[in-house]
Parts: structure tokens; sequence; C-alpha cells
């Protein structure tokens, strides 16, 4: 597989500094750790700081969703792996205001563990920490066991929901409830039409076959629910979205945000596809799309696909989520 890349040992670190040169005024690097970025804008005294991190290869997560109104800073792992305590303390010490400070990540045994000794070095660091994991993806485990879940698209709704609580004055406590109520209200599920390839090893991460798809696919080619034979977008979209409707409890005359999210080459033109029948279940339910988001959030490399997130929102979540924001890669006015 064709990559435009210098040497497959380099990309991240290139990545990264490519990547602060071009938004010098939303992010810097810290000097502490060459995995470490904050928010170029000072943030104010006694605000909760809303830390994120995850492995590269999902942008424009995680790096994409620092800036006002959403995360203070990132930590930045490999390609599809967590990042390592130290730059997750980096980050911790540096957008910590006093307030304490929330980690965001995905229920992931690599980022459990590490944010985890983060947590642990922050405590002897007398910073106080609070974690919440997304767990939205309804393929991975059955609701009687969602603890098991891995967090997918719906991670961007819990950043999204965190920063508003964060930037309101929230104290820590009632900051990670939002996002805990966030993730417990959030339900997502994907497809998977074609793999993607690591730089460092040029192989396809899983195989299927020519008019083959995945449905329940993870974002870093785990295994889904089954293969299935290529279908229609509108067949492929009533099948996502009824296993969510079947897994959350949403009434007529409820209101959700929704996003249907690329997993990295899948053309905008068919993500409306699906949205526009997502759109059209939604109506027939008589339940009110809040606000829709459409394109690529939380990628996994060139991979072929998409998933389809639905939050459903209370009076207190619909003003976190039309919080203004000013991140690199999202902006909502």
């Amino acid at each position: 597989m064709k990559k435009l890349i210098n040497s497959p040992e380099n990309v991240v670190e290139e990545m990264i500094e490519g990547y602060v040169k071009a938004h010098p005024s939303h992010v810097r690097r810290l000097a502490e750790n060459d995995r470490a970025l904050v928010t170029a804008k000072e943030t104010a005294e006694g605000k909760v700081g809303i830390l994120i991190g995850g492995g590269s290869g999902h942008e424009p997560a995680f790096m994409g969703y620092v800036g006002d109104g959403m995360a203070d800073g990132v930590a930045v792992g490999n390609i599809f792996a967590s990042p390592p305590p130290a730059p997750i303390l980096e980050v911790t010490k540096a957008v910590n205001k006093g307030a304490g400070v929330l980690y965001l990540y995905g229920n992931y045994a690599g980022d459990v563990m590490n944010f985890g000794m983060a947590s642990d070095l922050a405590d002897m660091e007398d910073i106080q920490v609070e974690m919440v994991l997304a767990s939205d993806d309804v393929a991975s485990a059955p609701k009687a066991e969602k603890e098991k879940r891995r967090g997918i698209a719906g991670e961007f709704f819990v950043y999204k929901t965190a920063g508003a609580a964060a930037d309101f004055g929230y104290n820590l406590e009632d900051v990670a409830n939002i996002a805990k109520k966030t993730n417990e209200n959030t339900r997502s599920m994907g497809v998977g039409l074609s793999p993607c390839s690591l730089p460092q090893t040029g192989e396809p991460s899983f195989e299927l076959g020519e008019n083959e798809m995945e449905v329940g696919l993870g974002h870093h080619g785990e295994p889904g629910l089954r293969k299935a034979p290529i279908d229609t977008a509108d067949n492929v979209a009533d099948e996502l979205l009824n296993s969510i409707l079947l897994d959350i409890e949403l009434n007529e005359g409820d209101d959700v945000a929704v996003l249907v999210n690329g997993l990295g080459s899948t053309p905008r033109m068919e993500l409306y596809i699906m949205f526009r029948r997502v759109e059209q279940v939604l109506k027939e339910k008589g339940i009110n799309i809040y606000r829709s988001y459409v394109g690529d959030y939380i990628t996994s490399l060139e991979m072929g696909g998409a998933s389809i997130t639905l939050t459903k929102l209370d009076d207190e979540m619909k003003k976190m989520i039309d919080h203004p924001v000013d991140c690199p890669m999202f902006v909502q006015k």
C-alpha cells in the first residue's frame, strides 16, 4: 500500500512536528516530552483541565480536538497504541490550573493501564485526577456487559460535553459526571469496507473478500459481528442504526445528536447518503436530530467504512453540545 512518508519509524514524530508548525496559534509541544501537546492559549486559573489521548492514526483525533471549548492537552501514542504514562503526566502538570484534571480516553487495555499509571503519578504531584472511559461501541460486547465495550466515534461527544462543562466553570466531579452521562447516553456501530495498513508493516490490518464488508468492525480492525456481502447504503445504515436503537431507550419526541463518521477513505458523498437514511428513520420514529455531524472525526488511517453514533440529549447536554469550539480540526460557532 502506498504512503507519503519518509521513514516508517519517524511518522509520528514528523506528523506532530508538522501539526504544531501548521497550527501555532492553537497548540504547542511541551519541551519535557515530544508526545505532549497543550493549547497555545493560556487557560484560566481554577478551570478543570481536560486531557485526552490515544494512538496516532485516528486523525483528526486526538490532536485535532485541543483548543477552545474542548481539550486543553493531548498525549500522543504510537500508531494504534496508547501513549505511555510520561507524556500523560507532563500534559497533566501543564494543564492543571488548581481545579484538577479529567482524563478522557477509550476503553482499551493499554489506555486503561497507562492513564491509570499516570493518574497515580499525578497524585504524587498533588494533582487531583478523575478518569472517564468511552465505551460506546454496541458491537463489541452485549448490553449486559457494556463495561467491556470499546470506545469508538462516540468519544467525540464525550470530549465536546466535558470541554464545555469545564468552560462553564463546573468543578472536577461535575465535569466528570457530564462526561459519564454523555457516555452512558451514547451508542455507536461501524462497518468496514477495506483495511488500512500500518507504515511499519505495509500489510493490511485485516482481510475482506472483494465483495465483503465487516459489520461491527472496531477502529483498529478488530473483528466485528459478521462478514457479509456488500450492501446498499440504506441497508447498511438500517442495520447499524437498528442495532443502536435496540440498545438505547429513545422515545418519540426525544432529541439526539448524530454523527456519521468516516474511517479514513470513505468519500463524503457516501457519508451524506448514509446520513440521509439515518434522518429518514429517526424522523419516522419521531426522534428529533438536534445537531448533526458528518465527516472524518475519528478515523483509522486509510480504512474504508463508516460508523453511526447517536447521543441522547437532555437540556443540560444540549447546552454543552451548543457551546462554541475553536480547534485546528473542528470549529463550531
